[in-house]
């Protein structure tokens, strides 16, 4: 797919969009080429803390399966954000780049091809999302406080699977696991 290509798959409801996504979940930018290297190291600290007690959490009494769903989720999701960026800068030819003298990043034409050299470094690559969900398009009313008459998009962040998967992991906990959680963090139940 080209850059910004996108397929649509239900109706005007949900498309497969390819964006690059140098920064956080839903697009968020950290911070140019010094942030992206914070967030990789930030997302693998928090991947190897959370691979490590895992295990020690199980065995705690009180413990849910249901909280250990959620927990996998932020931990499959964070892992796969780290393979992306860690990576996909270093197999494919073109990407986007962060360009000093312009102080962003810098999108390409065409489509990109496996390359034995990558267009970045290790963590300097982009993450791939896709996922867009843009449920309603209108416009503001003319006599709008602020953006009159500009197009609205409700819900128009663009992400992946890892991204679905860190939210719905930790909105599942906070929804339905907060006595596990309760049991977790303070060794007694939260009503």
């Amino acid at each position: 797919m080209y850059l910004n290509e996108e397929i649509p798959v239900f109706g005007k409801w949900f498309g497969i969009l390819f964006v690059e996504n140098p920064g956080m979940a839903f697009g968020m930018l950290f911070g140019g080429p010094v942030g992206k290297i914070v967030l990789v190291v930030l997302r693998i600290i928090l991947a190897g803390v959370l691979i490590v007690y895992i295990p020690k959490i199980a065995k705690r009494e009180g413990i849910t399966t249901g909280l250990m769903l959620g927990i996998g989720g932020i931990c499959a999701g964070a892992l796969g954000n780290i393979i992306d960026s860690a990576f996909y800068g270093m197999i494919f030819d073109t990407g986007s780049t962060y360009n000093p003298d312009l102080g962003g990043y810098v999108r390409y034409e065409g489509v990109s091809e496996l390359s034995a050299t990558g267009y970045s470094s290790f963590m300097h690559g982009c993450v791939v999302d896709m996922l867009h969900f843009p449920i309603i398009r209108t416009h503001y009313p003319e006599w709008f406080p602020f953006n009159a008459g500009e197009e609205f998009v409700f819900f128009s962040p663009i992400f992946n699977i890892a991204d679905a998967s860190i939210s719905v992991g930790a909105i599942y906990i906070l929804l339905f696991q907060r006595k596990a959680l309760g049991i977790l963090f303070h060794g007694q139940n939260v009503e």
